[in-house]
């Protein structure tokens, strides 16, 4: 089973970069993606980085979270039509047929064109985000926090997160195959899936919670607070680290002239 956001051991060049190379090339796609609001543009990065997750042999992993995508793309469409009446009506929510409340709710195409702008924004944050936490050891995302002089509370609770989460999949899969193996049938459609819920979700919170208690005396006896630590291996900056940041330079700096461009 394919866990999210855990580390994937793969072959490729984004896994030989150094993780500060990464959260470079994630600060250069975030900041493109927030500050326009050209729709080709976005579609543009989209495709560059699905390339790039194809190239480093991670395609796979990223075309997985396209399901949460689809779901959160018809979310924003939704609340863009609701809140954002703009451009021309093509259509309405509720039919102007209907008595009384017929016409409520116009589509436009302003809304709908909107909708797809923080779709495709929300696709590359996630995007890059899977590729920098797949392709990255959590070991070697901590050693990076703490050289950056990140507060050493908000990189242990940024580490856990990223621990959990694969974690807490992995046991509620676990928790429904011992239900259906017990026999239990919560029965078929919404209803059936709305009452699978509770049997699993409260196992699975009192599961975290003694999990927490066991990880939090577990960083106390290894002296996780003392500041004093040893690591296995120690980061430098290679040769592909220092092509790969001038790639993103100067694409950086041909979003910068564009924009001045635009402006102008």
């Amino acid at each position: 089973m394919a866990e999210i956001l855990a580390y994937v051991h793969k072959e490729g060049f984004f896994h030989r970069l150094h993780p500060f190379t990464k959260i470079i090339f994630i600060l250069l796609f975030a900041l493109m993606s927030i500050l326009t609001t050209n729709l080709a543009f976005l579609i543009a990065l989209v495709i560059v980085v699905l390339g790039i997750s194809y190239c480093a042999n991670l395609g796979s992993e990223v075309i997985q979270q396209f399901k949460l995508i689809a779901v959160m793309s018809i979310v924003l469409i939704g609340i863009t039509i609701l809140t954002m009446p703009s451009g021309d009506v093509i259509g309405h929510i509720i039919p102007s047929a209907i008595p009384f409340i017929g016409g409520l709710f116009p589509i436009t195409t302003g809304a709908i064109e909107f909708g797809f702008v923080l779709t495709f924004r929300f696709m590359i944050l996630i995007c890059v985000f899977q590729l920098f936490v797949i392709s990255t050891q959590p070991r070697d995302i901590v050693q990076t926090m703490e050289r950056l002089k990140i507060p050493i509370d908000y990189t242990l609770m940024f580490l856990i997160a990223l621990r959990f989460i694969p974690t807490l999949q992995i046991e509620g899969k676990r928790i429904h195959e011992a239900q259906v193996a017990r026999g239990y049938n919560p029965g078929n459609g919404l209803m059936g899936k709305l009452r699978s819920v509770a049997p699993i979700v409260i196992p699975l919170v009192s599961n975290a919670l003694a999990r927490a208690t066991v990880l939090g005396l577990t960083i106390d006896i290894r002296g996780y607070r003392t500041g004093i630590k040893t690591r296995m291996r120690e980061f430098a900056f290679q040769r592909r680290d220092y092509m790969t940041v001038c790639a993103i330079g100067l694409a950086g700096c041909g979003y910068v002239l564009l924009l001045v461009r635009q402006l102008l």
